[in-house]
């Protein structure tokens, strides 16, 4: 099963600590010490470069890699002692006692960052008080991505009311979740127990989620690879034709296609495929004027039908 988003902050915590003790080792003997592939290293090595004690260029971490070896270039830096100026600790504070409220939070991490908030706050001095009045309120996402994240922690099943926009309708469905990623929004690729296989959820369109105590079950499946995008059209799937103007050339950019032509006066026709040509609606409501439908013909129709509606709900 894939790490989760925690999993992971975990282990590339615990990489700081690991390389800084063993400077030029081999990624092979790294990855199989913490039990990921090598491509995953090379991901986490990627991202580290990124962090380090403040967000100044000098505070960063600077390792690098050949592809054989790891070398870190400044662990003597980062193991002096931490000042924080009054903003960063005011951040890291208010930070860490909005997630300490978040829902489903497993009870040993709560704890943990209340003692290590504490902590920090005898540390800030006056920047403490600063920072108690100051919060921050999660919307509703975020005790969405919580409570999945938990799910996959414990591998419980969850329960969902989850919009569809394809069926304009709220459903209620058993999920055993797989793996939480982001491609734009963040997802939630789970085995639903409705429709008996792999579906991805939007964490945004959860309406409402319960953690179940009946144990998460998937079966065991080979995981999609992502870096293509999240919309990977088939051959197979029907096509639909889309005209738009120059204020619509964003469809192109953003819907994978087959075919993209220039039209008179900056305008595309695009020739795209879609599993689920319906759901293509929404986004000729969203271009109004500056697009529409081509073919199929029914979905044309559907699409102007779909706009009479809407045009008729505000009294135009």
């Amino acid at each position: 099963m894939a790490a989760n988003a925690i999993d992971q902050t975990r282990r590339m915590l615990s990489l700081v600590t690991y390389l800084r003790e063993r400077p030029g080792a081999h990624v092979s003997d790294v990855a199989r010490a913490f039990g990921i592939s090598e491509d995953e290293l090379i991901s986490d090595l990627d991202v580290l470069p990124m962090c380090g004690t403040s967000f100044r260029g000098g505070d960063l971490l600077d390792i690098d890699t050949d592809g054989d070896r790891i070398w870190w270039h400044n662990p003597d830096d980062v193991a002096a002692p931490l000042r924080l100026a009054a903003d960063e600790a005011t951040a890291l504070l208010v930070a860490a006692r909005a997630v300490a409220t978040l829902p489903g939070l497993r009870e040993g991490d709560r704890e943990a960052l209340l003692r290590a908030t504490a902590k920090l706050e005898t540390a800030a001095g006056e920047a403490a008080g600063a920072s108690a009045r100051l919060s921050v309120i999660f919307e509703s996402e975020g005790g969405v991505f919580a409570e999945v994240d938990r799910a996959i922690s414990e591998r419980r099943r969850l329960w969902l009311r989850y919009y569809s926009p394809a069926r304009d309708e709220l459903t209620e469905r058993e999920v055993d979740p797989i793996r939480l990623f982001a491609v734009g929004h963040t997802y939630m690729e789970a085995w639903c127990r409705l429709s008996e296989a792999r579906r991805t959820f939007r964490l945004d369109r959860v309406a409402e989620i319960k953690l179940l105590d009946a144990p998460a079950a998937p079966p065991e499946l080979e995981l999609r690879d992502l870096s293509e995008g999240l919309v990977q059209p088939s051959a197979d799937d029907p096509e639909v034709v889309v005209e738009v103007g120059p204020g619509g050339r964003w469809v192109a950019e953003y819907y994978p296609h087959d075919a993209a032509e220039e039209l008179p006066g900056g305008g595309l026709r695009i020739t795209l495929r879609t599993p689920a040509p319906a759901s293509l609606r929404r986004l000729a409501l969203r271009l109004g004027g500056d697009g529409r439908i081509v073919s199929p013909p029914e979905l044309a129709a559907s699409a102007r039908s779909a706009a009479a509606e809407a045009l008729a709900a505000y009294g135009v």
